[in-house]
Parts: C-alpha cells; structure tokens; sequence
C-alpha cells in the first residue's frame, strides 16, 4: 500500500494458523479468566471488533452479533455470575442485554437444544467465521494496495527478509508469526517463551431448512461450546492439547470427545452428522497471557503473541495499535495490556 511513500508487504503461508482454523466468539466479559490485564485487552477488543467489521464492510456470513449464553453447573454459581454480569453491563455498554434465563427459556432461543441449561444471556456476544474473516481481510488489503506473498520468512538480519530465493529489506517489521513466533525470532538471538497448543473442532451439517443464523452461541462450563451458523451448520469445539508439538492432524479421539459434549446437550446427534475436522495451533505463553511491544535492541521490529484461544477478540486490536504506533499516530503505551516483552524472552 503506497501511502506518503509508504509501502506494506504482508507475508502469510496460512500454515496451522489459529484464526483460519477456527470459529470463534466475540464475548469476553464473563471469562473466568482473572488476569487484570488479559481483561482490559479482550473487553476493549470486544469494542473494537464492531467497529473494524462496520469499516471493513464484513457480511453477515462473516460475522453475526447474535448474542451467547455462558452456563455454570451449579445455580448458585450461576446466580453469583449473573450479579457480577449486571455490574459489568453498567460501564460495558458493548455487553448489551444481559438475562438470567431458566432451561425453558434457552430452549426457546435454540429450540435444537434436546438438554437445555440454564443459562446468561449476553445479547452483545457475536460469532465469527475465522477462516472468512481472515480471507475478507486480505481481499481488502490486497485492494488497498498492499502485496501479500503467500511464502514463510526467514530473519536475515533485523532488517532484511528473506523468503524463497529472494532477500528484501524493510524500515519496519512486525512479527505475528502464532505459535511459530519463538522460530521466526531465534535468528535474531531472542528467545521468546511461547509454547504451541493444539485445537480441534468439527463442523455438523444439517438441512438447510435449519435456521441456526438466530441462534445464539451456548458456552458451557467445562464442556465444548455450541457455534450455530446459517445453512444448518453447527461448529462444536474446540480443544485444548498441550503437548502436541505443531502436529496438525484430526484425531479421532478428538473427534469423539467433542461429539459427546454436543450429545449432552443435543442428544440426536450422530457421527454421520460431521462434515469436516478442522485444526489449529494456537500459541501460549508461561503465564498466559498476551504481549506486544519492540524487541529489545531492535527497536524496528515489533512482536505480538500469546493470544491463545482468545485471538479473535484480542488480535485485531493489537494488530491496529501497532499501526497507529508505526504511523507515527501514538506513542501510547502498552502497559495497560502487556508485560514488559522482556518477561517472555528466556
């Protein structure tokens, strides 16, 4: 993109990546996550998302604020978060409405539901086609002028690249390479601390004449949580594997895990409803949280990671305060999100 004599290469092989892999839901607030600064990014993520998807003109097959229902096992529980829910809406008018619902009333708002919880109705919670979203987003670029070269980059040094049979240098990089960030990084001679979990789910197919679209997303405690999507399309996941390396092949043990969350509360389904296994590789880091910010001694090159399975919420927002940053449109800093990047480097 030329810009004040600017230009913008964007590299991406697409390889295991996360966000193209999933299906995912935009509604942090009620997360049992409790790390102060995780909680800041996602909600003001969760803002953000709004407007990137007005500006970019996404479709409603992208994306779809059709509200989520997070459930605890015990009521009592249910009851607590359901209070603490009321006092979050009061400054988080992105939370929208907000309503205890018993069992009957979830039933009426996903009438596929054979076991219906109770459950939280959050009516600002939206989904999003992962794979959709990315693939809009480049198709936008592209059309602003930015190259986007589909090959894997390699540091020559902290301005060159090399990818292919071809170097090129660049005034300024940011790395946001995943969970492959800690490789892209070693030529340099940093060690970044992030460590890659793999993440699996399935797509269930069912007649056209289901109307899912309307539905809300259902996130169960400790269960796998419940994606509708028009044409009669259900996306059910995903998992969490430690310990798998980069390996980015479906398992059938996954498969059948993530099936019999759904039979707990659709008990109809069947192994011949499964149209596809999809997979990812998220990267996490030693205290789960996220980071951004410039690599010591290379001021030029800035790094993003540890996103986890909140990428969708989190990622643009920090994708679009590295910009400003580069711009020369903010100096503002990174403290109320991240860690100092120091924290992360072994």
């Amino acid at each position: 993109m030329t810009d004040n004599n600017t230009s913008i290469t964007l590299f991406d092989d697409g390889l295991g990546q996360a966000t193209k892999a999933a299906s995912g839901i935009i509604s942090p607030w009620l997360s049992k996550r409790r790390n102060k600064r995780w909680y800041h990014l996602a909600k003001d993520g969760a803002e953000f998302f709004s407007k990137l998807v007005k500006d970019s003109q996404a479709s409603y097959d992208v994306y779809q604020r059709s509200g989520t229902i997070i459930t605890r096992n015990d009521p009592e529980k249910l009851t607590k978060l359901f209070e603490l829910a009321k006092q979050k809406q009061k400054s988080t008018p992105a939370m929208g409405e907000v309503l205890l619902l018993d069992q009957k009333e979830v039933k009426q708002k996903m009438p596929i539901l054979t076991n219906p919880p109770a459950g939280i109705w959050v009516s600002g919670g939206a989904k999003i086609d992962g794979s959709a979203f990315v693939n809009h987003l480049i198709s936008q670029a592209e059309g602003l002028g930015v190259e986007i070269i589909p090959q894997k980059i390699k540091f020559a040094d902290n301005h060159h690249l090399r990818f292919g049979n071809q170097t090129e240098s660049f005034d300024k990089i940011i790395v946001s390479t995943g969970a492959w960030i800690k490789q892209t990084v070693l030529p340099l001679g940093i060690n970044l601390e992030v460590r890659p979990q793999k993440g699996q789910l399935i797509d269930l197919n069912f007649s056209k004449d289901h109307h899912f679209d309307s539905y809300p997303v259902l996130m169960p405690e400790s269960s796998s949580d419940i994606i509708p999507f028009e044409n009669g399309k259900l996306v059910i996941g995903a998992t969490h594997e430690d310990d798998c390396g980069f390996d980015l092949q479906p398992t059938d043990e996954a498969k059948q895990l993530l099936l019999s969350n759904a039979r707990h509360f659709i008990s109809n389904l069947s192994e011949t409803d499964i149209s596809d296994v999809r997979v990812g590789t998220r990267a996490y880091t030693k205290d789960f949280a996220p980071f951004v910010g410039s690599l010591p001694k290379y001021n030029n090159i800035y790094v993003a990671g540890g996103l986890g399975s909140s990428g969708l919420t989190t990622g643009p927002l920090i994708g679009y305060l590295i910009a400003k940053r580069l711009s020369g449109n903010s100096e503002d800093s990174w403290s109320d999100y991240s860690k100092p990047i120091s924290n992360y480097i072994g």
